[in-house]
């Protein structure tokens, strides 16, 4: 079955943006992210059409109009612990954060489990898209982030100013 693979240019620098034979999203990252190499993987053919709505819906989040993404996404196989964290990550609302201990409490573990939440994050190949930058430390300072601490800053600095109530 044939994946597919674009760049695509925004704040954040290029993204690397990979698609299965069906268009559902597989791959976003960023450049310098661990494991990201700025190429497709082997076998995976450069086709920008498969991306046009991934686009669009890129390029409007940027630009503050888009809060959410409705991409078919298609994540790589994973445990059925990363994908309750992912889908924990998915239900983050724009503009928000949660910590590392809240959402391990919204996925029913504790204690030391906040680590593996940690690591189920740290593998989430959907950044930006599946928020894992809205994800902070216990007192609510900013830790980890696979592209980052910078580009963690830049988009929830995004999501605030774009959801900040003017005063008066």
């Amino acid at each position: 079955m044939t994946a597919y693979w674009t760049t695509h240019p925004g704040p954040l620098g290029d993204l690397l943006l990979t698609c299965d034979a069906t268009g559902a999203l597989t791959s976003l990252t960023v450049p310098g992210a661990p494991g990201a190499t700025g190429l497709p993987a082997p076998g995976t053919v450069r086709d920008d059409a498969p991306f046009a709505e991934a686009r669009r819906e890129l390029d409007a989040y940027f630009a503050g109009e888009r809060d959410r993404f409705t991409l078919r996404l298609a994540p790589p196989p994973a445990t059925d612990f990363r994908r309750r964290v992912w889908a924990a990550l998915d239900e983050i609302p724009y503009g928000t954060t949660v910590s590392y201990g809240q959402l391990a409490a919204a996925v029913g573990v504790g204690g030391p489990a906040v680590r593996a939440v940690g690591g189920a994050i740290g593998a989430n190949p959907l950044l930006i898209v599946r928020p894992c930058h809205r994800v902070v430390g216990a007192d609510g300072s900013l830790t980890g982030y696979a592209g980052g601490l910078e580009r963690k800053t830049w988009l929830l600095g995004l999501e605030r100013t774009r959801t900040a109530v003017p005063a008066g």
